[in-house]
């Protein structure tokens, strides 16, 4: 005899329902006295998608710890070290265009009143280069991004042949999987104190004011365009970190210095791709990764 599908279903399909708005009344919160409706989470700025790895804030009781914001990347600044702890931002085609390299190095009117504001001549005869954090080449789609590049809150006293080779080849690698249909998230950084540039070594510039780091380390995140980025990073995921000392007789060759995630967190204490599942974190950020420099 055949049965009557319709028949079974409608049934079924009752209970369903029961069920899913007994579960639904089981696990919506009860509002207390004088609470208002449950606000949704905002979502993290685009250039903290995959964590905030200090727990920066805009606050200036915090010097040693002050999240800058800016449209172009985010960061956070060390007053007493005159450079930033960290730089984060997201790179894909979107921030990539035809504007000149600006040049226009200089201070950053944003930090706190009274705060000081390293000088665009405050590395001057040192040895050292303004080393971008953020790179210039990252932020060509239009002159405003590109000159945001050079406030000197987004340098660090970077040893020439580091900064003008090593790193600049491994932001030059990046760069190339964009016309792959991927995006890029970066993370870097420095830490320590006292490197050697072309004049020798040195632990600070302008009278103590900033501060040249012993180390200076990255992480690259390279995940296919789409949305939703932190969910979309895998165990498969590839990551490139690097650990450089900050020495002009480093290699120019990027490979030489590859390291894992987890070990550029214990020597700096941050918390890096904190917004990706805790199960991926642990695969990927145990590795070092062994894939093509080029």
């Amino acid at each position: 005899m055949k049965t009557n599908l319709l028949n079974l279903r409608l049934p079924v399909l009752a209970l369903t329902l029961i069920l899913a708005a007994c579960q639904k009344e089981a696990v919506s919160p009860t509002p207390g006295p004088g609470s208002g409706p449950i606000t949704p989470r905002p979502p993290l700025p685009e250039h903290l998608t995959l964590g905030n790895p200090s727990g920066a804030a805009a606050d200036p009781n915090q010097p040693s710890n002050y999240l800058l914001l800016k449209s172009q990347y985010a960061l956070s600044y060390h007053r007493d070290r005159g450079i930033p702890n960290w730089v984060s931002w997201h790179l894909s085609s979107d921030w990539r265009g035809s504007a000149a390299r600006q040049d226009d190095f200089r201070p950053d009117p944003t930090l706190p009143a009274g705060w000081y504001q390293v000088q665009s001549n405050s590395y001057t005869g040192s040895g050292f280069d303004r080393g971008h954090n953020c790179p210039s080449a990252d932020r060509t789609n239009t002159v405003a991004d590109n000159s945001m590049t050079f406030l000197m809150t987004n340098m660090m006293p970077q040893a020439p042949r580091n900064n003008q080779q090593t790193w600049a080849n491994l932001e030059d690698y990046s760069r190339t999987f964009l016309a792959s249909g991927n995006e890029v998230y970066v993370i870097c950084g420095s830490y320590g104190r006292g490197g050697t540039g072309t004049n020798g070594y040195l632990e600070t510039l302008d009278q103590g004011r900033v501060t040249v780091p012993a180390r200076c380390w990255k992480v690259v995140v390279i995940i296919p365009t789409g949305t939703e980025d932190a969910t979309r990073v895998t165990t498969g995921t590839r990551v490139i970190a690097i650990d450089t000392p900050n020495d002009n007789s480093i290699s120019t060759t990027w490979g030489t210095y590859r390291t894992s995630v987890d070990a550029i967190e214990a020597a700096t204490g941050l918390d890096l791709l904190s917004v990706v599942p805790a199960s991926i974190q642990q695969t990927i950020e145990a590795r070092t990764d062994s894939g093509p420099t080029s």
